[in-house]
């Protein structure tokens, strides 16, 4: 292999001028490919031929429908990019292919009973806003589920709002995936489920009481006794009760009779 010297630049900057050590010189044309490299955090894993690669050109393609970018697989995959861009034309035909079924879609109708399409639901709603349309920019990518994930980025006064659904072109359903997607097609926003991410080890910290409680036996309800309440009843009338006729009252009821329900004996009186 001979060994190249970098000795400068063309004066157009396109070209990088190399010399051998035979004094041969030589230029090299600055590309794109030629500065992702060079700009790549591990350059080591960059190889110059192919004899050292590892990701097939399946798993290239899975990757880049899967939302990956082509320095993102060339880099992981121990790839030139010149090889990554080989096998992407395909893919990023597929994903732009989902996007004109998803955009075409037809949501709901206007008041003119025109049907509007789901790209005319999102421009109607922001271009009165004064968002330029013509800055927008939608992507997707495919999920695990087989479903696609579709993202729109438009401009707005805090800089950049993006918006996402989740499209399934078997079924032609798309549904907003958070709140931003569902202002502009006018639905309710989705549930969110509320997870803390973290998982406990001691069985006794409180995030785990929910799993505690599941493990702990139903036990039956008890029934409550209800104590009995006391009257209080005098047995000798009031001087008004007297005035009313009431010659005598009732006799308070002892606790055996309250508790069992019968008469006491009564004691004999004193002589």
């Amino acid at each position: 292999m001979t060994e190249l010297r970098l000795t400068g630049k063309s004066d157009d900057g396109s070209h990088l001028s190399l010399v051998d050590n035979q004094g041969g010189e030589f230029s090299l044309r600055i590309s794109d490919t030629l500065r992702a490299t060079v700009n790549q955090q591990r350059l080591t894993s960059v190889p110059s031929v192919d004899a050292t690669e590892t990701m097939s050109v399946k798993e290239i393609q899975r990757r880049l429908r899967a939302g990956e970018s082509m320095e993102q697989v060339a880099r992981e995959g121990h790839l030139t990019l010149e090889k990554v861009e080989r096998f992407s034309g395909p893919i990023l035909q597929e994903r732009e292919y989902i996007l004109d079924r998803a955009r075409e879609l037809v949501m709901r109708k206007d008041v003119h009973r025109i049907e509007m399409t789901f790209s005319d639901v999102v421009i109607a709603k922001l271009a009165p806003r004064g968002v330029d349309i013509d800055q927008i920019s939608w992507n997707t990518w495919r999920l695990l589920d087989g479903t696609w994930h579709i993202e729109l980025s438009y401009p707005n006064r805090d800089g950049n709002g993006v918006a996402t659904w989740n499209f399934d072109l078997a079924r032609r359903a798309l549904d907003a995936s958070d709140a931003n997607g569902a202002w502009l097609i006018d639905e309710d926003v989705p549930a969110q489920p509320v997870s803390s991410g973290i998982i406990h080890s001691e069985p006794t910290h409180p995030s785990r009481i929910a799993e505690i409680l599941e493990t702990l036996p139903v036990e039956a309800p008890v029934e409550k006794i209800e104590t009995p309440r006391l009257a209080v009843i005098r047995e000798t009338p009031t001087s008004a009760d007297s005035q009313d006729g009431i010659t005598a009252r009732a006799k308070v009821p002892s606790w055996d009779e309250i508790m069992f329900g019968h008469k006491t004996q009564e004691e004999p009186e004193e002589n």
